[in-house]
């Protein structure tokens, strides 16, 4: 399926900026489950409940997204339309409620992708043992989901097929990229998120990072190398960045996996994009589309072909 780019979006940053801020997202209806992690945190998940043995697409999304996230909106209602199920995961913090333990989430998320997967998976095949098991990950989630494809020996006995759409394979070049000309103004939308979210974590716990560093952080590699690394293992935003792009892993992804980047997506530029990868791995590079945009049709044009395109691929599978 090749992306119809609308002429009245004649740019990256246009593709990237009227789809999430502009295009009304369509209404669905949710059903919240709130759940424990192994380390006594929480998670909220938003959930569709389709017919039975139809296919379940679990969704992680991206940096400070949630269910209400234009893209998270679109595949859900697509998903509802063909009454199959949906679960939207939030990362720890995401849903409108502040986490409880000395960490928040990050690009190179395996583990709290794989205990999700591995208890939603086992409780869907209970109610549904005929019924295909997807995972999606949008942008952060996106590459989170890759590294997990990548490190998990058992992922195919868990996801049948995975999507991961404008995922920042190469986090070091995202993140250089993001961090000067008019890329800023992306980094500043983050971090006016992310650093009241960090105010109230000290709240919690006093003292576990430099206060003033972090308000004092102008981008995401000062933001993280202050943050982000030191909380979840890493020594710091090189070495963060590093271990946690999914480049690294496409070649041990054992399962049929789509990888859907926009060339000029503005938070990883072309140049960048990996071209290695396993046979089961689709790397699909469109000319147009934007960081998670594919807008289409008409003004004020819809959000149908990302979440069409995505469900294309899991119904070949």
């Amino acid at each position: 399926m090749n992306y119809p780019a609308p002429a009245w979006l004649p740019n990256g940053h246009l593709q990237t900026i009227y789809p999430a801020l502009c295009i009304r997202k369509p209404a669905v209806q949710f059903r919240r489950e709130r759940w424990s992690s192994p380390d006594h945190d929480f998670i909220d998940l938003d959930f569709v409940d389709g017919a039975a043995e139809q296919p379940c697409v679990v969704l992680f999304h991206g940096l400070e997204g949630s269910s209400d996230s234009h893209y998270a909106r679109a595949l859900m209602a697509l998903l509802q339309s063909k009454n199959w199920s949906g679960v939207v995961v939030h990362f720890r913090g995401c849903s409108g409620e502040l986490n409880r333990a000395p960490r928040f989430y990050h690009s190179g998320d395996s583990q709290e992708i794989g205990w999700i997967l591995v208890r939603l998976q086992s409780e869907y095949a209970i109610k549904h043992p005929k019924a295909k098991f997807f995972a999606c990950g949008v942008s952060l989630g996106g590459n989170a989901l890759l590294r997990w494809l990548g490190e998990t020996q058992q992922a195919a006995s868990i996801v049948d097929a995975a999507c991961a759409i404008s995922a920042p394979l190469d986090l070091a070049a995202g993140g250089a990229s993001l961090s000067s000309g008019i890329n800023l103004i992306y980094t500043r939308m983050f971090l006016q998120s992310l650093k009241p979210k960090c105010l109230k974590k000290l709240e919690q716990f006093p003292g576990l990072f430099d206060k003033d560093a972090m308000l004092q952080a102008k981008n995401l590699y000062e933001f993280d190398n202050v943050v982000t690394a030191p909380l979840h293992g890493y020594r710091d935003t090189n070495d963060y960045w590093d271990r946690a792009s999914a480049k690294h892993i496409l070649e041990q992804i054992r399962i049929p996996t789509l990888v859907l980047n926009a060339q000029n997506d503005p938070f990883l530029p072309a140049q960048h994009l990996p071209h290695k990868a396993s046979s089961q791995v689709r790397l699909e590079y469109p000319q147009y589309g934007g960081h998670v945009g594919f807008a289409v049709g008409s003004l004020p044009g819809t959000l149908d072909w990302l979440p069409t395109r995505i469900l294309h691929f899991f119904e070949g599978k």
